[in-house]
């Protein structure tokens, strides 16, 4: 991978993103090429550029120096492409069938160059439509359990792990989080975005300090526990996957946080689609959210007893300590994942398109009420198994 070092940021076009793809001879000389901008996201372009005769080709993705959905006058720093493209190459180191390969970053132009994966689907617009990737959880499973294990003290020695905690110091996505994730949803603030129908359920959780208090928890691990290398921001939309394959992409949001933060964001945005579905069709996705868990508590176990650096390894106990405040800490930022994606800034696909009104308002309620339920309850909820409970009693009140 070749790491180039610019004078001035300047914003791609569909044509200088050609450009750069040529003079960095990812193809073959004399190709004839074509550009398209794929990008919907809220921070970065992204553009797809293949051969003319071809559909495969290759990815460069730029940051903005601004979040899309606000416009210019919500700034943020470029050096999230870096932490994206050191993200990515860091979990190639333990889980590199699970990421698209990097071939080039720029640092001073924000620039990513990455492995085409239009042959894949984006997981959440799949299971939309009913789709259910078998191999999913499997994959997730293990890629968290080796991302995670393999870049905290259990995994790396602690000199090597706080080097790496400082090269991932990433203020300007966290803060995103912070707010978005922690914050916002749960105070009268103009980021909140929800129908008029929705309002007395939203105020309701406004003026709830019983539950805030319970949030305020939540915040505090994310705001002081780095654990491990997180991917930050690990819903279906940051997916891509087929009946065979899982990458997962996007890692800008990627720093040191507690291990539950990923596997509880992963696991409310399969419960946000299983509560858009008819109930007779949810089973996938409860079989999806249990096998993840299984698959991490496996992999994470033997890599444990494996490759541990940590000297009480062998203590009886510990690595069952560990693992339940995982999983404690998970059901609680699912919680909170749910009601953000509900009521905050940044809806998703699966509620929001309901077409039928009535049925998205309930759905949307619904979401609310298994939020809620999920952080209050989350350390006496002890296997996912009881998930399916909790959505269905959540689904009646």
């Amino acid at each position: 991978m070749a790491i180039s070092h610019q004078s001035i940021y300047e914003r791609l076009t569909e044509s200088t993103a050609v450009a750069l793809a040529t003079r960095l001879r990812l193809f073959e000389e004399g190709t004839v090429l074509q550009c398209k901008e794929i990008g919907d996201g809220n921070l970065n372009l992204v553009f797809h550029i293949t051969p003319i005769d071809s559909d495969n080709g290759i990815i460069i993705k730029q940051a903005l120096p601004y979040a899309k959905v606000v416009g210019e006058s919500w700034p943020l720093s470029l050096k999230r492409a870096t932490i994206e493209a050191n993200a990515l190459l860091t979990a190639a180191d333990y889980a590199p069938a699970l990421v698209p390969k990097v071939y080039y970053t720029d640092e001073q132009l924000a620039i990513t160059v990455m492995e085409d994966l239009s042959r894949l689907q984006i997981a959440r617009a799949g299971l939309i439509e009913g789709k259910n990737f078998p191999l999913l959880s499997e994959h997730i499973g293990t890629y968290l359990a080796k991302t995670l294990f393999y870049s905290s003290d259990f995994g790396l020695e602690p000199l090597k792990k706080k080097v790496l905690v400082q090269k991932f110091i990433n203020p300007d996505l966290c803060k995103i989080t912070e707010d978005l994730v922690f914050t916002d949803p749960f105070f009268d603030i103009d980021t909140n975005s929800f129908e008029e129908e929705l309002r007395i359920d939203v105020e309701q959780i406004w003026v709830d300090q019983s539950l805030k208090l319970e949030v305020a928890k939540l915040k505090q691990k994310f705001l002081t526990q780095a654990d491990a290398l997180l991917h930050g921001d690990l819903h279906t939309g940051s997916i891509f996957a087929s009946e065979t394959e899982t990458k997962v992409i996007d890692p800008e949001f990627a720093y040191f946080g507690p291990l539950g933060f990923d596997l509880g964001q992963f696991i409310a945005n399969l419960l946000v689609n299983a509560i858009s579905r008819n109930s007779e069709n949810r089973e996938p996705l409860y079989q999806h959210i249990e096998k993840t868990w299984d698959v991490f508590l496996a992999t994470f176990t033997h890599a444990w007893k494996k490759d541990a650096v940590e000297q009480y390894r062998d203590t009886d106990g510990y690595l069952e300590y560990v693992l339940e405040q995982a999983f404690e800490d998970a059901i609680g930022f699912a919680g909170c994942e749910l009601i953000r994606r509900t009521i905050g800034l940044a809806h998703v696909a699966d509620l929001d398109g309901i077409e039928n009104f009535e049925e998205r308002i309930s759905a949307k309620q619904h979401a609310l009420r298994l939020g809620k339920a999920l952080i209050r309850d989350r350390k006496s909820i002890k296997e996912l198994r009881i998930l399916r409970n909790y959505v269905d009693k959540t689904a009646k009140e």
